[in-house]
């Protein structure tokens, strides 16, 4: 029951947001590296997205994991499908992947 939950939980998050990380920490005080690089990453592409700490939440946390079945964080979704982790984010943006991506899916450039 409580796993059946947090799927609906994330699935509305992933759903509800054109782009959303969930990572460690906030975009101010990212907690790991990775979740840094992520941040800086979607700052240089200059684009609109939302962010879930699951270090706040331990079912997120682990939820995600499933959800996704990627058992690292952080974790980008565009347009409620998965992307990857930072590793992936960094190889697709310095391909030019990533921000044809988020152009395709019609994402918008942040104020």
């Amino acid at each position: 029951m409580l796993q059946t939950a947090t799927n609906a939980r994330l699935t509305e998050i992933v759903k509800g947001n054109d782009v959303v990380l969930f990572m460690k920490g906030t975009p101010l005080f990212p907690q790991c590296g990775f979740s840094s690089r992520a941040i800086a990453i979607l700052e240089r592409l200059n684009v609109e997205y939302s962010t879930v700490d699951v270090l706040q939440d331990q079912e997120v946390r682990q939820g995600i994991k499933a959800f996704s079945d990627w058992p690292t964080i952080p974790q980008l979704y565009v347009k409620g499908e998965f992307v990857g982790g930072s590793d992936i984010m960094m190889e697709m943006f310095e391909a030019g992947e990533l921000e044809t991506l988020m152009a395709e899916s019609g994402v918008a450039h942040a104020g």
